[in-house]
């Protein structure tokens, strides 16, 4: 099989509800389109349960509380369907497709010819992957590692899809070898989160869980497509309208998920073809504007308060809070004026959100991307945090932040030790509980690793899961860095541009997915997982390995460990025989996993403590700290427009479905930018005509794509947007925020001009 011919690009607007019938369509088409129309329902009946299925690989939802036997979505089963599918890449496949030739097919094509099924190395004399045994694999990836002046000329990365188990084995590895170069996919997405909840609050996660979801009175849903990137979420907003809960969506797009949605397993409303609403107001602000947005309604909340006292909390802010009375005065030195221009909001509707926020008992912010992809990411979270502290909406039901990590176990990575940036607390338990020596300078995040093997200085990539090429910024300059390198290894369960753009030496090393029985020495083993609410639950594998051959990701760590560490005193093997064990030295060495494989096994596993939720902040001042930054300038200069990068409805990450996005009325198409209609009549640009983006960046250097297709849409003038990975092009790699270190690449600063 290889690349499939082009199609006419279409463009009709979407006005239906999210979910419901066209979930369920789309569904079906894809299950048989990949074969896997007896495989694919029995995966919907385990997907999500208590303990006895397995996990989402999707996004970090957390599971149903009330027993629910179909917590399931429409992209959910496309991640499991595309991972059981029957087409396999097998040796015959490398034989005959040259990486040359592999690399002129599309990404979508390149994943769709199936899973891998065994080790294959690449042969530069003949341009193409061959086998190799595991035993030599791990081999080349010791020998490699042992022979490096330095072990910070090796860097690891991962993606959120590796379970707690191979995360805490990965990381251990790393360390003991003598490095921090952990970078991982946070690096890109919520580092802003981390960094500004742990400045403000002394925890570098949400403090809420489903039940909060369950009993708040108004949510605050900011920069986040909720039907596409969580699309379960769909079921908390409608069970929220259902009882008079206020949904406010802010985000400079309307999408589906904002409007209306019929939820799949509720039998009647599918019956019925009855949607319910998901949202009670939709506010537009301009890219980057969520931070004046906040100030605005901050203002407004403490403008009322001199004539109405219960509009602030003061015993909670006297009680438990730092910084206040400079807030105060930071808000009342903004000018409306000043909140409307960066907002793109006008007035009234600021106060119509701070309305909700004021009559509100309990309320829940909750944001994704739209808010952390920026300069000033940190600075937004933190205002956040400043609007819910007025109130006391930290502490009791209902009511807190609540970040929605995009992907499955992305946040226990963090948690399990891929942490570039390790605390001294953490380090000393490792060392105590694992008798290894752990470095304790600060390692390499993602930009840094790209810059460093650049320019030589990091030799050899590791990267376990995703498809590192893609993901990250400035996709020529990542090329050319991944190209560097001496060697680089791809631990992956579909063929992806990360194997076809590789180092002088490459390795891919296929794995078992997540519907996969993992079988070792003591039988099936099962992993855990942490989503974005702090739950930790077990997932188990429900069939049979795509080949023989896979290995499991933590025999893979521990296979490169042992041959990259052979006088080690780790025991690698005997963690692998069990995964119990594992999950005991992680009960000794991270804080919160005490009692860790009982708990774990409880329904719906375990919550990590969250000490702000408890109202115990580990910062300087032991209190909740208020933040007084001054709103950025985030109004685009004369003649350029505010680009922001976002996933396809029929995407997830880097991996592409088809060219289609059903919610925002694309078919056939990715090379595309979503436009005001006013600035494309500016412009001259007609609908669907070709245009030319440039993009420059903070250095005066310059980007570009060409031939791209404007669509008019719905999103504030001065705005444009456009898919990743193919717009990451777009982003410099010196284009990272100050702030967090994230690519900006929501925030890009861009001309588009009709196609020479």
């Amino acid at each position: 099989m290889g690349p499939e011919p082009a199609a006419e690009p279409e463009f009709h607007p979407y006005h239906h509800p999210a979910a419901g019938w066209g979930a369920a369509k789309s569904v079906t088409r894809f299950m048989v389109r990949e074969g896997a129309v007896t495989d694919g329902p029995r995966a919907i009946m385990k997907m999500n349960h208590e303990n006895t299925g397995f996990d989402c690989p999707g996004c970090a939802w957390p599971d149903d509380t009330k027993g629910l036997h179909l917590d399931i979505c429409e992209n959910g089963i496309k991640h499991v369907t595309w991972e059981m599918t029957r087409k396999r890449v097998d040796r015959a496949f490398f034989a005959a497709h040259s990486v040359t030739e592999l690399a002129g097919w599309s990404d979508y094509d390149l994943e769709n010819q199936g899973r891998l099924t065994e080790p294959m190395v690449y042969d530069p004399e003949t341009d193409h992957y061959a086998p190799i045994s595991w035993k030599d694999a791990f081999e080349l990836v010791g020998r490699t590692l042992r022979e490096l002046d330095s072990p910070h000329q090796a860097s690891y990365y991962t993606s959120g899809r590796l379970g707690n188990e191979a995360t805490f084995l990965y990381q251990l590895m790393a360390r003991e070898l003598g490095t921090n170069n952990l970078p991982d996919c946070s690096n890109m997405c919520h580092e802003a989160s981390g960094r500004a909840l742990q400045a403000a609050l002394g925890t570098g996660k949400g403090t809420v869980d489903l039940k909060d979801w369950e009993t708040t009175d108004a949510l605050f849903i900011m920069g986040v497509n909720v039907a596409s990137n969580a699309p379960r979420m769909l079921t908390a907003l409608s069970e929220a309208y259902h009882r008079g809960a206020k949904i406010v969506h802010i985000n400079p797009l309307v999408e589906a998920g904002a409007t209306r949605a019929i939820i799949p397993h509720d039998f009647k409303d599918m019956a019925t073809f009855h949607a319910t609403r998901t949202s009670t107001l939709n506010l537009q602000p301009r890219i980057g504007g969520d931070m004046a947005l906040v100030r605005g309604m901050a203002k407004a909340i403490l403008e009322q308060s001199a004539s109405d006292p219960k509009a602030l909390d003061r015993e909670f802010i006297d009680r438990h809070t730092a910084g206040f009375d400079e807030y105060r005065a930071v808000c009342e030195a903004t000018s409306w004026e000043e909140i409307e221009r960066q907002s793109g909001i006008a007035r009234p509707g600021i106060l119509e959100a701070a309305r909700v926020y004021r009559e509100a008992d309990r309320s829940i912010v909750s944001w994704c991307l739209g808010v952390t992809q920026h300069e000033h990411g940190v600075d937004t979270v933190r205002e956040i945090v400043n609007l819910l502290l007025l109130r006391g909406n930290l502490g009791r039901e209902g009511a807190g932040p609540s970040p929605v990590r995009g992907h499955s176990n992305v946040q226990g990575n963090r948690t399990c030790g891929i942490d570039h940036r390790p605390g001294a607390e953490f380090l000393d338990r490792l060392a105590d509980v694992c008798a290894i020596d752990p470095p304790r300078e600060h390692g390499l995040d993602t930009v840094l690793t790209i810059e460093a093997m650049r320019r030589g200085e990091v030799k050899v990539f590791v990267a376990m899961g995703g498809n590192f090429a893609l993901a990250a910024p400035d996709t020529p300059h990542t090329y050319e860095a991944l190209r560097a390198c001496e060697l680089t290894v791809q631990v992956s369960t579909k063929l992806n541009r990360s194997h076809i753009v590789h180092g002088r030496r490459a390795l891919i090393l296929p794995c078992l997915g997540r519907t996969e029985k993992d079988h070792q020495r003591k039988g099936v083993q099962s992993t855990s997982v942490e989503d974005s609410m702090s739950m930790v639950h077990l997932s188990v594998g429900m069939k049979r390995p795509a080949s023989p051959h896979l290995l499991s990701e933590p025999a893979i760590v521990a296979g490169m460990a042992r041959a990259a560490l052979p006088d080690s005193e780790t025991p690698w093997e005997w963690y692998i025989e069990d995964y119990d064990r594992i999950r005991d030295t992680m009960a000794r060495a991270l804080d919160g996993f005490e009692d860790f494989n009982r708990r774990v096994r409880l329904p719906l596993g375990f919550r990590i403590r969250q000490p702000a939720r408890e109202l115990v902040f580990l910062t300087p001042s032991g209190r909740a700290e208020f933040s007084t930054a001054a709103l950025p300038d985030v109004v685009p200069a004369p003649g350029t427009l505010a680009l922001g990068t976002m996933r396809s409805h029929d995407q997830w990450n880097t991996t592409i479905y088809s060219d289609n996005d059903r919610y925002r009325g694309i078919k056939n198409l990715r090379t595309l930018v979503f436009m005001n209609e006013d600035d494309m009549r500016e412009r001259g640009i007609a609908k669907l005509g070709p245009v030319d983006i440039t993009s420059t960046a903070g250095d005066g250097s310059r980007r570009h794509l060409h031939g791209y297709l404007a669509i008019p849409y719905d999103i504030p003038r001065g705005c444009a947007a456009g898919y990743m990975p193919e717009m990451n092009v777009l982003c410099a790699l010196g284009d990272h925020s100050t702030q967090s270190d994230q690519p900006i690449m929501k925030h890009l600063k861009v001309t588009i001009t009709p196609a020479a």
